[in-house]
């Protein structure tokens, strides 16, 4: 049985940060490929001069460093052991009060489905989510016990362990907040922060061979995205 790591991130969670849309994704990669891959990242990052462990943000992209950026992004699509989902929830559609629920309660229920699709159904998953706060941890028991549920995962083989983790010490999961946050900029059509964002966008949307507006096929695995509608 292999074994793979999933790494998740989020953008734009709160319910009133005037934000429409919330974006939820995770890279998942080859535990046997792992080092590799932040070993290629250290390459890249070493090719431009940036520092090894300066954290690969999207609020970072700007005019001077877009190369680096567009190379992270090339490294992504170029590793065949390397896939990404994210779910986009439109936050007017949103509505707590008609489900009893929280803010938070939703938050992880869109976690769910974004996981769903997107851990490896036949092999074990270790699943890395960047700590949102510091009460997170009974939601994420109840996080993982519903994903076992869900996949007959009775003796916990598949679903080997979810935690809350450090972002900052975690490239590949930095890489997944570079892949969410242009998702969620293109969805939000900001046309006033400069060239760069959007030619980054524009890059990733060429690779991926989608516009990044819609959903792609359940089926595609290397750059999956889902647009949640809530008022089905």
């Amino acid at each position: 049985m292999s074994k793979f790591n999933i790494y998740c991130d989020e953008s734009c969670h709160l319910e009133h940060d005037k934000e429409k849309f919330m974006v939820i994704g995770g890279i998942r990669c080859n535990s046997s490929i792992r080092k590799q891959t932040i070993n290629d990242i250290y390459a890249i990052k070493r090719r431009y001069s940036i520092p090894l462990y300066s954290e690969i943000k999207w609020n970072q992209v700007s005019p001077c460093n877009l190369e680096y950026f567009k190379s992270l992004v090339d490294l992504f699509f170029t590793s065949s052991h390397l896939s990404f989902r994210a779910i986009v929830i439109d936050k007017l559609q949103i509505n707590n009060r008609l489900y009893n629920q929280t803010q938070d309660d939703f938050y992880y229920k869109m976690y769910y489905q974004m996981l769903i699709g997107l851990i490896d159904r036949v092999n074990q998953n270790y699943i890395y989510i960047d700590k949102k706060d510091t009460k997170g941890y009974l939601k994420i028991q109840k996080l993982q016990h519903l994903l076992r549920l869900k996949l007959y995962d009775f003796d916990n083989r598949n679903i080997s362990r979810i935690q809350c983790v450090d972002s900052s010490e975690l490239p590949i999961l930095q890489l997944a907040d570079l892949l969410i946050g242009a998702v969620g900029y293109k969805n939000r059509n900001i046309s006033s922060q400069g060239k760069a964002k959007p030619a980054l966008v524009k890059h990733i949307s060429q690779k991926s061979g989608f516009s990044l507006t819609r959903s792609t096929l359940p089926s595609e695995d290397k750059f999956n995205l889902f647009f949640i509608n809530l008022q089905v």
